[in-house]
């Protein structure tokens, strides 16, 4: 399965490729925007690849109060951050990119950034649990951890803004990056919204049993501040 994933990724990168050289070449809009809409695949092809925050996406919503609406919103920012930070580092200038990246398509600075962020969050989730009473997460709160995962630059739309840069049409490659946000998106979403309905599907099996329906809310609670907490660490400290 990831086999056949990789595979689909990389016909549409070569066919990418070959429309920015066209493009590049004075080839015009028409083909390139022609082409365009397959960057929704693209995106949401290479997003149901290992990475993207999905683990740490499912994981607090799971353990937090989101409804669906909360869940896509924190899915969507997700998604903005991780494809935006990869078009703002390649355009700020190639230079940066090389002194920022450790190697191709890693960030190790923004990659402990959200780690630690992240870490932080898990942290304060792990006190709520044992000190404050039942209470719903903040919108505010989920669009921050949406923010946070998403700070590690997406590798694919580097290679893509560093290849249509490199011909010297960066506003194809940055057409292409927003459409494949889209397709990203489309993935996490469909993440966000399974981990609540499966929440919401368990907490209707317990709404007659609020006193062990506050409990197990807390133990999930913890248990999702030390998931998040031990991924920061992890993360950090152990290369």
């Amino acid at each position: 399965m990831l086999q056949a994933i990789v595979d689909i990724q990389r016909d549409i990168y070569l066919a990418f490729a070959e429309h920015i050289k066209t493009f590049a070449s004075g080839g015009g809009w028409t083909a390139f925007l022609a082409f365009l809409p397959m960057g929704i695949l693209f995106g949401a092809v290479h997003a149901m690849t290992p990475g993207h925050s999905k683990a740490v996406l499912a994981t607090y919503l799971t353990g937090a109060s989101a409804g669906m609406r909360r869940g896509l919103m924190v899915s969507l920012a997700l998604s903005a951050t991780h494809v935006t930070m990869a078009v703002i580092i390649a355009l700020f200038s190639l230079p940066l990119v090389s002194v920022m990246l450790g190697s191709a398509g890693s960030a190790p600075l923004l990659e402990d950034l959200s780690r630690g962020l992240l870490g932080i969050i898990g942290t304060w989730m792990l006190w709520s649990a044992f000190f404050r009473p039942p209470h719903v997460h903040g919108e505010g709160e989920g669009v921050a951890v949406g923010f946070m995962a998403g700070l590690i630059p997406c590798p694919l739309t580097l290679f893509v803004m560093t290849f249509a840069m490199s011909r010297g049409v960066p506003e194809a490659g940055i057409m292409f990056a927003l459409v494949m946000m889209t397709g990203v998106a489309l993935t996490l979403s469909s993440v966000a919204l399974a981990a609540v309905f499966f929440r919401t599907r368990i907490e209707n099996l317990l709404a007659t049993r609020h006193a062990l329906l506050a409990k197990i809310s807390k133990v999930v609670e913890a248990f999702t501040g030390l998931i998040l907490v031990i991924i920061a660490i992890r993360e950090i400290f152990i290369r």
